[in-house]
């Protein structure tokens, strides 16, 4: 079952994997939080310090670069295996606001179209609940036909579409009809 966990050195492996089959596939790792890294050292004696970083990121203590917002990140995992990275911002700058959102994740190539992009969608927007966060922003490019399905199939509601960007406002409420981490099964059956 598809869960969100902290980055954590357990699953060094699988993340290592998974980077090397991101960057065969030429593809972008959005929500890795990765960026501040030249070279990504996922080996054993440099995990350690990239898994650092990433958890710092939430810590409101953390002195951040100008136009940087506090962020936690997740792995989404699969039966202890990395299958992708989900960032959840705790607030928005301007670029956010308009294309950037609360929310972003990827799924590893090999594990696509097995819904856990969707699940650990459904989970993040329950955690937003738990930052103080009542409605999140999801973006996704607007010829991104499986991300916007995604975020539909998750409850987002089509906002606009700003700079080749889908915005999607996800309510964090627990409401009738709304989604919370009970519902992810129907949702991705759905």
């Amino acid at each position: 079952m598809t869960s969100l966990d902290r980055p954590d050195l357990r699953l060094r492996a699988s993340w290592e994997e998974a980077v090397a089959e991101f960057a065969a596939a030429d593809d972008f790792m959005h929500g890795s939080g990765t960026w501040d890294f030249e070279v990504l050292d996922t080996s054993a004696e440099g995990a350690p310090a990239v898994i650092e970083h990433l958890l710092a990121q939430a810590d409101p203590a953390t002195e951040l670069p100008e136009g940087r917002v506090h962020c936690t990140y997740y792995w989404i995992t699969d039966a202890g295996e990395f299958v992708g990275y989900l960032a959840l911002r705790h607030s928005l700058t301007p670029w956010l606001l308009e294309e950037g959102g609360h929310i972003g994740y990827s799924v590893r190539p090999s594990r696509r179209r097995e819904g856990h992009a969707l699940r650990a969608l459904v989970l993040a927007v329950a955690a937003a609940s738990g930052l103080g966060i009542e409605r999140a922003l999801v973006t996704c490019d607007d010829d991104n036909d499986g991300s916007r399905a995604v975020i539909e199939r998750a409850g987002g509601v089509y906002e606009d579409t700003r700079n080749g960007k889908r915005r999607y406002w996800l309510d964090t409420g627990l409401t009738e009809g709304g989604t919370s981490p009970r519902n992810v099964g129907r949702a991705a059956r759905a």
